[in-house]
């Protein structure tokens, strides 16, 4: 008798190694100054560590995308661990700038790798608006974990503990989930287009797959673009930067949590429209407010980015299904890439300002306060973009006759029908 998927165990284990993700992302950030202290790094070199994280990640999860049908998700992630695990050791045992390079780009390969596995494994095991709600609950953990890493970073930080006993507490998560995900038998694609890459490949042409490509890249810079820069654009703005960043991360973890019911009720592109309304609304506050209305922005701000990354994850499973794990893997590789192109071009618009302003006779906090808040101005642009093509995507899909992937892999299923008599 062939073994049951175990759904709540594969669930259970694809969160952990998001919570790695996170980890790695915010007990990293806690540790930089350390690093740069202990091996005499310049904040160039620093930056150049940092980058090899974001370029770890879109290269297995392209890469997984591709190899998700000949591999499989558990082979996936069995890489993914041994990539964690030697990346975690190796920045623990560095012995200065090459190594630190090398692991942190293995654990960029861990992350991407847990995004290329999960999430199509997460569509395969549910079925209907499941899967918009197990995926939300799935990318809560990212948001989620960060606010828990930073946390114990600053925490362990403050006690004294240093970066080398920071580094271990990764391992915690890392060893949890290859304990949840050994001996589990994991779920096939439900249609059998879906489990060829030919097929895939085919399928990315579709008008919906092609229109979620071009948006996802905006989403992801409306998200990341001013989470990456809070600490220099509002830092002059009479609100705590870490706050605001705990504040929208943390509002986003809870909102994915429950997410079911806002899927179900406004329907994907609703979802989408509103939080790029939600997003333009809440990054304009940002460019216009000081002290206590910094954090009213930063709510709205957290409401309209909440949903983008799981819910575009969720409409492709759902309008564009052919399109299988690599379809999936794209979108989130193509919305790491737009964020790593466009954070020069946001920080060339902070030396723009600063240099206009100064021109103008700003200094000091002043300078500083105008200078970001015009660079947050040009931001917004990006989801004011997304309302557009949202409005769009809303009137389009509210005419189209949506077939679930459940419907048509029934019909798969279902025998030829008998001809009718003459």
């Amino acid at each position: 008798m062939s073994k049951q998927v175990n759904k709540r165990v594969l669930f259970l284990g694809s969160c952990f190694a998001l919570i790695t993700t996170a980890f790695t992302f915010a007990i990293r950030a806690g540790i930089l100054p350390q690093l740069g202290d202990q091996f005499g790094l310049s904040a160039e070199q620093l930056g150049f560590i940092n980058s090899m994280w974001f370029l770890g990640f879109p290269i297995s999860m392209v890469l997984g995308g591709i190899f998700y049908n000949s591999i499989g998700p558990k082979r996936i992630m069995q890489f993914a661990f041994f990539v964690h695990i030697v990346g975690i050791i190796m920045t623990i045992y560095a012995g200065g700038y090459a190594t630190l390079l090398i692991s942190t780009l293995l654990i960029g390969l861990g992350n991407g790798c847990t995004e290329a596995a999960c999430n199509p494994m997460i569509a395969d095991a549910y079925e209907g608006n499941m899967i918009d709600k197990m995926l939300n609950r799935f990318h809560m953990w990212f948001p989620g974990g960060i606010v828990l890493g930073s946390l114990i970073s600053k925490f362990m930080t403050d006690f004294g503990l240093g970066w080398e006993a920071q580094m271990w507490i990764i391992v915690i998560p890392t060893i949890t989930y290859a304990i949840l995900f050994y001996g589990q038998k994991f779920p096939e694609p439900k249609l059998e287009e879906m489990k060829s890459l030919k097929e895939n490949v085919k399928a990315l042409g579709s008008p919906v797959f092609l229109f979620l490509f071009f948006c996802f890249a905006l989403t992801a810079i409306s998200e990341f673009g001013p989470q990456q820069w809070t600490s220099i654009v509002l830092s002059q703005s009479g609100a705590s930067p870490m706050i605001i960043l705990a504040l929208v991360t943390g509002l986003m973890a809870v909102g994915r949590f429950f997410a079911g019911p806002v899927v179900a009720t406004l329907g994907q592109p609703g979802v989408l429209l509103g939080g790029s309304i939600f997003a333009t609304i809440g990054i304009y506050l940002f460019s216009v407010s000081t002290g206590v209305m910094a954090y009213v922005a930063a709510i709205i701000f957290a409401i309209g980015i909440c949903y983008f990354w799981p819910v575009m994850l969720g409409t492709a499973a759902k309008r564009a299904p052919k399109t299988g794990a690599l379809g999936l893997s794209l979108l989130g590789g193509v919305g790491m890439f737009s964020t790593s192109i466009f954070q020069p071009i946001i920080g060339s618009w902070i030396d723009t300002a600063r240099n206009t302003y100064a021109e103008m006779g700003l200094t000091g906090s002043e300078l500083e306060l105008a200078a970001g808040q015009a660079t947050l101005a040009k931001v917004a642009i990006f989801p004011a973009i997304l309302v557009v093509l949202f409005t769009v995507f809303y009137i389009w899909q509210k005419k189209a006759d949506i077939k679930t992937v459940d419907e048509m892999a029934a019909q798969e299923a279902a025998p030829n029908a008998a001809p009718e008599a003459s």
